[in-house]
Order: C-alpha cells, then structure tokens, then sequence
C-alpha cells in the first residue's frame, strides 16, 4: 500500500508524463521516401561537371543515353576523364582526324562494347560536351575522329531549355 505522497508524485507524474513517440510511423515514412529516391535517381542522367564550358541549349525531349563522353575545353580533349590531346596541337595539325583521341576511342569501345557481342558500330554512342562558341572546325575534327573509331552515333551535350510559346521561339530564331 502506497503512502499519500506516493500517491500524489504518482498522479503528479501521470498529469506531467509525455506521450511516447511512435516508432513505427516514422520507419513507414522514411522507407517510403527512401524507396522514392532510389526510384527517382534511375531517371537522372548525368554529365561530367565542365563549370567553364557555356553548353548550347536544346529543346529536345529526348533524354540522353549513358556512353562514352568527350569533352572539349581550352586546353585539352578530354575522354571519360583522361586527357587524350592538346587543344594548340590540334588547332595546328593539318589531319581531320585526331590521333590520340581516336586511339583513346577504340580503348574505350574495347571496354564497353566488345562484352556484347551483338553490338554494331549503330549501336556504339559518343557525347561530345563542348562550348557553345567551339568553332566548327575543331567539332568536324572531334566528330571525324569519332567516326574513324568506329562510332556510329554521335551525340552534343545541350541545356535542356524550357519550352515556349510558338510566336517567342519563331521571334528567337529570327532575331528580334
């Protein structure tokens, strides 16, 4: 049997107790929002970070595809992170097509593409991530090269823009 004073901190307790978090509630919440992450990051493509190149932008669709990329910036021609030539040297050759990069292409189709035995030089995807102010010839040069190691898809990195209205983009494209 309980004194009076025990009685009343019981009572004093009951009046002052906070309620219990529920455990199982939260872990519902959390597994759901996990399983939207991990469902929601299969969508997501992603490029190598160029913070100094200004890429095009494109109003396309279409979402880009996971293969090789080249990336072209001041100094060097770049493949899936290893530097393969030097702008200067490039800018200067005579050649259309770019040894080193080539060569580094074939490595890189070795790699990738010879496990599937099914795969076609159509099947074989390049992306190129360059300047918006990249002059035509070092692309024709990039692009020759591409196609000399056996690329038969050849793809530019854009923005994606937003959409607009038909009369802005007609107005865009005609200057005004």
């Amino acid at each position: 049997m309980l004194s009076r004073k025990a009685k009343r901190m019981e009572q004093h307790h009951k009046r002052r107790s906070v309620g219990s978090l529920n455990l199982i509630s939260l872990m519902d919440i959390f597994t759901i929002l996990v399983f939207f992450l991990l469902v929601n990051s299969q969508e997501v493509e992603t490029l190598p970070n160029a913070k100094d190149l200004q890429l095009p932008e494109s109003y396309a669709e279409e979402k880009a595809r996971e293969n090789v990329v080249v990336v072209i910036t001041d100094e060097h021609v770049v493949v899936q992170g290893k530097v393969v030539a030097d702008m200067a040297e490039v800018r200067a050759q005579e050649q259309v097509v770019i040894a080193g990069l080539e060569n580094e292409l074939r490595r890189q189709t070795e790699q990738l593409y010879l496990k599937d035995s099914d795969a076609t030089i159509e099947d074989r995807e390049v992306t190129i991530m360059g300047d918006r102010e990249l002059p035509y010839s070092l692309l024709k040069k990039i692009m020759a090269s591409c196609t000399a190691a056996d690329y038969g898809r050849i793809s530019l990195a854009v923005v994606q823009a937003a959409p607009e209205e038909p009369n802005q983009l007609l107005a865009r494209v005609n200057g005004r």
